[in-house]
Parts: structure tokens; sequence; C-alpha cells
């Protein structure tokens, strides 16, 4: 998504000439695949022959559509058609309907088919895009589960009951698959203005841009396998077939659906450092340096020491910078409560943090209307570091608090 695909852009600008260590582009991405392939096959082979019957044995099981019984066939059937169906929008291919644009690493299921569709024309491909609004972990109900925690993935579903979407067509074969786009942002910070503008046209993009590798199941035909890849404009060491869930990291969702404490690592209770004198964090940082050690430490004291500087009335200054926030961040408030308090705010915000763009630049939106001065970091490079400056009135005179991580 990111490496790969840069390697593939460089090979598609810069052709074949050798990197610093001998090895073409095209050389490097031969040695990548090898090394994937061989991963994948264990990742799921881990998953088949350990995990699941593991988990199995401890009643957490995820039932394939051959080990669905009457009673939970009718169920998920039912569930299809209330949960599942009104948000779907199946697209059977022609000339009137030609491939969709498929959104990076969405799940897909192409539907083979014969006969005509309620208009009367022949149609032989359709495809259908799993709704993101749903979990991709149903648990099934006490009164038709036959363990304690019966799980079926929602591609299943799909994949059993598809047919309900073609009423009257023969379906003769469903096959999951994604496409995973180069997610990499093209910016030259050199040639641009504005910076968050050039970024916010480059993310519009970005879940369409081009494509580096397609992911399939084994059981899929390879001529279906093919008419992807030529779509996608791919090659055959592009696609990988897997035996299983496409995206097997869903499965990881089952860890907070099932309440089962004696499976999970007992959660850690950081320890939290305080003055020895009972006051507050500057009155601690006063008696000496203070060395955290994450997440042994609790981070709760640089989030409180934030948070008593912005309603502190002698704290004249904030400076920090941040890389990655959560939606909801007590940092963020606490900055923003600071500068509606008339202190002087200066805020670093690296809009380059991958993946979290967007979220930056909305970050730094919302801290600008508090009246908070924002920085965009140095061009040519990442502000990756953590770091946070109070400047305090004591004694008649500004002495200076840092954090530094």
């Amino acid at each position: 998504e990111v490496r790969v695909a840069t390697i593939r852009y460089q090979l598609s600008f810069l052709g074949s000439q050798p990197w610093p260590d001998g090895r073409t582009p095209a050389e490097v991405l031969l040695a990548i695949r090898e090394h994937v392939v061989k991963l994948m096959r264990e990742q799921y082979q881990t998953w088949n022959e350990e995990l699941k019957p593991s988990l199995a044995a401890e009643g957490i099981r995820f039932l394939s559509r051959e080990e669905w019984n009457a009673k939970q066939r009718r169920w998920l059937h039912h569930f299809f058609h209330e949960e599942l169906m009104p948000v779907l929008s199946p697209l059977g291919l022609g000339p009137a309907h030609p491939f969709p644009r498929i959104l990076n690493k969405s799940l897909n299921v192409a539907v083979a088919l014969k006969g005509k569709d309620a208009f009367g024309r022949e149609a032989d491909l359709a495809l259908v895009r799993a709704p993101r609004s749903l979990p991709r972990l149903v648990r099934l109900p006490r009164a038709v589960a036959s363990g304690d925690h019966d799980v079926v993935l929602l591609s299943a579903i799909l994949q059993d009951f598809v047919d309900d979407l073609f009423p009257g067509m023969k379906i003769k074969g469903v096959y999951p698959f994604r496409v995973t786009r180069n997610s990499e942002l093209m910016v030259d910070e050199f040639d641009v203005d504005n910076l968050a503008h050039a970024l916010k046209d480059e993310l519009l993009d970005r879940g369409f841009a081009r494509a580096v590798r397609l992911e399939i199941t084994d059981t899929c035909p390879k001529t279906l396998g093919h008419f992807l890849l030529e779509h996608f404009e791919l090659g055959e060491d592009d696609m990988y077939r897997v035996n299983g869930p496409v995206n097997l990291n869903r499965v990881g969702a089952v860890y907070d659906m099932v309440d089962r404490p004696d499976l999970k690592y007992r959660p850690f209770q950081p320890r939290v450092q305080t003055a020895k004198t009972g006051g507050t964090v500057f009155d601690m940082v006063r008696e000496g340096d203070v060395l955290l050690h994450h997440p042994f430490d609790s981070f709760s004291v640089v989030i409180d020491m934030l948070k008593h500087a912005a309603a502190d009335p002698d704290v004249l200054a904030i400076k920090q910078t941040l890389y990655r926030t959560g939606r909801r961040s007590v940092l963020v408030d606490a900055l923003i409560e600071a500068a509606r308090a008339g202190k002087d705010v200066t805020v670093v915000v690296e809009l380059r943090a991958r993946f979290d763009e967007a979220a930056n630049i909305d970050l730094a939106d919302r801290l600008q209307e508090a009246g908070v001065q924002v920085v965009y970091g140095v061009v040519s490079y990442k502000t990756h570091a953590k770091m946070l400056l109070i400047v305090r009135r004591e004694n008649g005179k500004p002495k200076r608090y840092v954090h530094l991580g």
C-alpha cells in the first residue's frame, strides 16, 4: 500500500535503473512477493490449523457455511434480509454498467451468473460490495447457537444468500476479493504554496489510486482472476490467493466480542508518579527531573500537567508538537481551553502523518478556530518528536517546564 506502491511508482518512471545495492526495482518487487507468499501461507495455515481449533476448544467457534444447521441458516437468512440486503447495491456488468471504481481495501464479491435479469438481459457477472457500515463478524444469539460463542463472518452470509439479489438467475459461483491501492500521497512540498490544500486534493483520490495488489479466494476460477487483473492493470505476480477470509485481520474483532478474561492478558496498571510533597506536577518537576518509562509509568502525568497549565493563571504560554491524536483527545481539548483562556498557544501539527492526514488537517482547523497558532512542521521533514513546553511565571520571572518524548 505504501512501500511496494512506491517501488512500483519508481519502476514506472525510472525503469530498471539499479539501486545502490545493485538490485533493480523489478528484482526488489519479485523478492518481496516471494516473502509475502510465504508469510501469507503461514498466516492462513496458523489460522486454519491452530487458532480456529484452539478457539473452538474454548467454545468460541467461527462457523463456516457448511457447519450451519437448519435453525442457524433460517436465522442468518432473516438477518440477511433485515440487516444486510437493505444496504447492498448489486451491480451487473454490461454496456450500461461498466466495471465500477473499487474502493481501496474494500471487501467485494464477484458473482458468476447464468440467465437473464429482470429486464430480460443476459448477464454473466455481477459485483456486490460488502457494506462498511456493518460489523464483519456476526454473533449468533443463544437461541440458535450451538455453543457459548458462535460467530459467522459477514462475507459468509453474503456469499450464501447472494442468490436472493438475483431472482430468476443461476449462481455459478461467488468469490470475495479486495484490491489494495497506492496510498502514498505524492506532494512536492517545495512546489506548493499551501501544503494543507495540496494534501486535501491528494486525499480526494487516495481511495481510487493505482492498484498494487489483488487478494482473492483460492477457489476463484483462473478466467475470473485474469479478468480482474486486467481491469486493475495488474500482473500475475500481483494476485494473491488465500485459503480463508480475504481480510484475515477482521477476525481480530472477536477479542472485544467475547467476555473471556481467562483467555486474555490481565489489564496492566501503570505506576502514577506524584510529587513527594503531594503538590502539583509543577511541584514534582521542581523537585528534580522525572523519567517516565511508558507504558510502565502512566502518561496521565503529562495529561495532568497540560490540563493544569490550561487552567493555571500563572501560565503564560504553551507550545506542543502533535503527530497523531485520538478522535477525542484530552490534550487537544486542553490546548483549546488554554487558548480560549488567553494564553499564547503554539502547536506544530504534522500533516504528513500517514493515514492521519485528513484527521490532522481537521485538527489544525479546529485549533486555529480556537485561536491557537498552528505551524505545519518543517519542509521535507516529518515532525515525529513528542515535545511540550510550558512557560509559567514564578516569583516574577518566566520559568520553563518541558516534556520530551
